[in-house]
């Protein structure tokens, strides 16, 4: 169980996950269409109902068949829910593409979030940026971003990540994540 950080901030634009310049909305949008093309159904029913094949550190390797598929495919995966808050958590589920040309780091949060402030992530300290919601359903919203070079080096050698939810504008939520173990779980990612 952990203890949410309470983040008072007055919002600006960032680089964000994506890096680069802050984008407007039809980028966002653009982007958003791209992530929802790569989401692979069954990638979220891997993490929710796959079996735990290991532990690395904080993280777990769940791995299962994507339906329709013949081949295991496998994510790390991370659960935490706030001590004082028992319906504020993250699953974080770091994961390859059904074709797996692609990484992608994906983070369901409870339903309730602001989804225009989108999802804010610090790593060690330093502000890494922001990503947008993509959708949300039953189990809570869900971001995506593809997991360039910069932010895996940040993952691989980071102790801590804080992804940042919003329930009100002024007001973020910061959600620890332990970094232990993700640079030994990768090569079970498939």
């Amino acid at each position: 169980m952990l203890i949410p950080l309470i983040i008072q901030t007055a919002r600006t634009k960032s680089d964000g996950f994506f890096g680069g310049r802050a984008r407007t909305l039809p980028t966002l949008l653009s982007t958003a269409l791209f992530a929802l093309a790569l989401v692979s159904a069954g990638a979220m029913a891997i993490a929710q109902e796959g079996a735990v094949k290991a532990t690395h550190g904080a993280w777990q390797v769940n791995c299962g068949k994507p339906p329709g598929k013949k081949e295991e495919k496998c994510a790390l995966v991370q659960s935490v829910t706030a001590e004082d808050r028992p319906n504020v958590g993250l699953t974080v589920m770091f994961l390859k593409t059904v074709n797996g040309d692609k990484q992608l780091l994906r983070i369901v949060a409870p339903l309730g979030v602001l989804l225009p402030a989108g999802l804010g992530l610090k790593i060690d300290g330093k502000d890494i940026g922001q990503a947008p919601f993509i959708k949300c359903g039953k189990i809570g919203c869900i971001s995506e971003v593809v997991v360039k070079d910069d932010l895996m080096t940040k993952m691989i050698t980071g102790k801590t990540a804080i992804f940042i939810i919003f329930q009100t504008p002024e007001a973020g939520i910061g959600i620890p994540i332990s970094l232990s173990g993700f640079k030994a779980g990768l090569g079970s990612v498939k």
